[in-house]
């Protein structure tokens, strides 16, 4: 490590640690902020419009006013909108936008905001209507699932044509949802709220020509919608998303069903969750994954010891474990989500990072015994590996789209969770040595044999041609194809790290390709030639600790202009390289700030390693 950044390195890092410490709530774990959304709240806009309209009442009308008058204030430049304040105008964002204003009877006020939408979609995506969907569809590819609402919204609006809106097959609703993967639905797995309901208002609109799909649809309205009812959570918010709890509550409403129980409850969710100035965020709270995400970086930076209120958080994170099968996805027990909220889904990525945590926590705390929560968390994580010797996000088997097949970075995650578990068995038993494997009873030997080689042969076969991989849930929007391969490939060679394997050659590929990305400014964006980020560059620098004295020079300069920034400020400007569902960037308050205390965390603790006498 160089000299010259030691006290600087010191400086930084306590200010990143005092920014993490100071987020945390009086019972001990995170709930971060995420970004506030356009298109949430265009989406919530015209599910509160239709709802007025349909009920003939004006109670939600100072929301409405509030929801546009924020719009309005928050239109980029050029006319369109992006996902957050910090994004680029895209197609679909802008879409809906133009049709809340039409949605609640504000067009005529706002002729000249539209006028410049208008003009922006003409010269990006044409100008007829028909053009204009065409791109929307064409930005989803074959997945339904975002681009049949942000079409049936427009339609209500009077914006495109009833013919542009593909329908979606709701009666498939009620069947087992175990059969759904054999259907190779062109909607996600956990779009099934958006099935039934979105579906029902294009059948409601525009029923299908064919009199036998028109018969099984007319005989599954109320039936589906029963399975609507069931599925919905306590909150209201469906996976406690605006856009999907709006598309949901509209879809009731263009049916005439503005009234229904899953409509009413859709209002008070959204009523429950508009931020003072009018917006909506796309989401609740990440809490479960910003709480794991903090654990781990402090154990990265070896501070976990010395943090207070460590049986607090682990008794809190294990509450947030599923006992019960997910009504609509069909998880099993034993898994988590991105929230406390109700509205959470269990994952791979949320479970995979608890179980790290819980191992961090436990290490911490002086037990080396288990709780059932970690037993079962990877158990659940095991029985979810796909064919492919990858994890997907929600559901095994679901391989058609983009957000359901198998993923590097949720692999790389999982292996890292399981590796810590096999490596906290072995050393129970190597630390009681007279207690036979018997007397720990089944679970003991649940991953004696448990081998990554498969997990790590998907990996090798994912890894690019440049020695990268892609994430699934994060992009950058500077870097062609939105992707972000930075974030991806730190990610997987974390696993390759704890898996004692940095030194393979697709690990050694993946350094040289993030070594040879790097900046002028000493930094990393998403890609090559990119804007450098905290997040980025953070990711970037703690892998590289650990990838040998070859790339000394990179870190030395990525230190440097990481704390440069943390220095400056930088931490309270966290950038857009997060993807919600379909594509819907986000940023989070605290990312910058976790990414930022691991890095310069291991960063510390590695330079008084080096300075120990041999």
């Amino acid at each position: 490590m160089s000299k010259v950044t030691n006290e600087l390195l010191e400086s930084a890092y306590q200010k990143a640690l005092a920014a993490l410490l100071a987020e945390r709530n009086p019972d001990g774990y995170w709930v971060g902020e995420l970004s506030t959304s356009a298109l949430s709240t265009a989406t919530a806009v015209a599910a509160l419009s239709l709802v007025q309209k349909n009920l003939h009442h004006q109670e939600h009308n100072g929301l409405i006013q509030g929801g546009l008058a924020w719009l309005t204030a928050n239109q980029n430049q050029d006319g369109g909108w992006g996902d957050t304040v910090k994004s680029f105008s895209n197609i679909s964002t802008t879409m809906l936008c133009r049709a809340a204003f039409h949605l609640a009877g504000a067009a005529n006020q706002n002729e000249n905001c539209l006028q410049r939408a208008d003009h922006w979609l003409a010269e990006h995506h044409g100008k007829t209507p028909e053009e204009q969907s065409e791109a929307v569809r064409a930005r989803y590819g074959k997945d339904r699932t975002f681009a049949v609402p942000i079409l049936t919204t427009c339609a209500l609006a009077g914006l495109v044509s009833w013919e542009e809106v593909q329908p979606l097959p709701f009666e498939l609703a009620c069947l087992p949802q175990s059969w759904f993967r054999f259907f190779r639905l062109h909607v996600v797995s956990y779009a099934l709220p958006a099935l039934i309901a979105i579906g029902q208002a294009v059948y409601h609109q525009r029923p299908p020509w064919n009199p036998i799909t028109r018969f099984i649809r007319w005989l599954s309205r109320k039936r589906s919608l029963r399975v609507l009812e069931r599925i919905q959570p306590s909150s209201g918010g469906f996976l406690e998303a605006t856009p999907l709890t709006s598309f949901v509550t509209l879809s009731l409403a263009a049916c005439g069903l503005a009234d229904h129980p899953v409509a009413r409850k859709g209002v008070e969710f959204l009523v429950n969750s508009v931020r003072p100035d009018g917006s909506w965020p796309i989401d609740t709270n990440l809490s479960t994954w910003v709480t794991t995400l903090s654990i781990n970086a402090l154990a990265t930076a070896g501070e976990i010891k010395s943090l207070d209120r460590r049986d607090q958080v682990r008794d809190w994170l294990m509450r947030q474990q599923y006992q019960k099968r997910h009504p609509y996805t069909g998880a099993a027990p034993g898994a988590w989500a991105w929230t406390d909220m109700p509205g959470g889904v269990p994952d791979a990525d949320d479970t995979a990072g608890a179980i790290l945590t819980l191992t961090n926590l436990n290490r911490a705390l002086g037990e080396i015994w288990d709780s059932f929560a970690r037993v079962d968390g990877a158990r659940w994580l095991t029985n979810l590996q796909n064919w492919d010797g990858g994890w997907p996000t929600f559901c095994k088997g679901w391989g058609a789209l983009p957000f359901d097949r198998s993923g590097p970075d949720l692999t790389a995650h999982a292996l890292r969770a399981l590796q810590a578990w096999v490596d906290h068995r072995r050393r129970v038993l190597e630390l009681d040595h007279d207690k036979s494997w018997e007397h720990y009873g089944p679970d003991i030997l649940l991953f004696e044999d448990y081998d990554p080689a498969k997990a790590l042969s998907y990996l090798a076969r994912q890894q690019r041609p440049d020695g990268s991989w892609l994430p699934l849930w994060f992009g950058n929007q500077h870097a062609p194809n939105d992707e972000n391969p930075t974030y991806g490939t730190a990610r997987v060679l974390a696993a390759y790290r704890d898996l004692d394997m940095i030194n393979s050659e697709p690990a050694r590929r993946g350094i040289a390709w993030v070594l040879g990305i790097q900046n002028p400014d000493g930094g990393w964006g998403g890609t090559a030639d990119t804007p450098s980020s905290i997040e980025e560059t953070a990711l970037a620098v703690e892998i590289l600790l650990d990838a040998g004295a070859g790339a000394e020079p990179a870190v030395n300069k990525g230190l440097a202009w990481l704390v440069e920034q943390v220095q400056a400020g930088g931490l309270s400007h966290p950038s857009p390289i997060g993807f919600y569902f379909a594509k819907l960037w986000y940023f989070e308050k605290l990312y910058p700030i976790i990414f930022s205390v691991a890095a310069l965390g291991r960063a510390r603790r590695k330079l008084r390693q080096d300075s120990q006498p041999t």
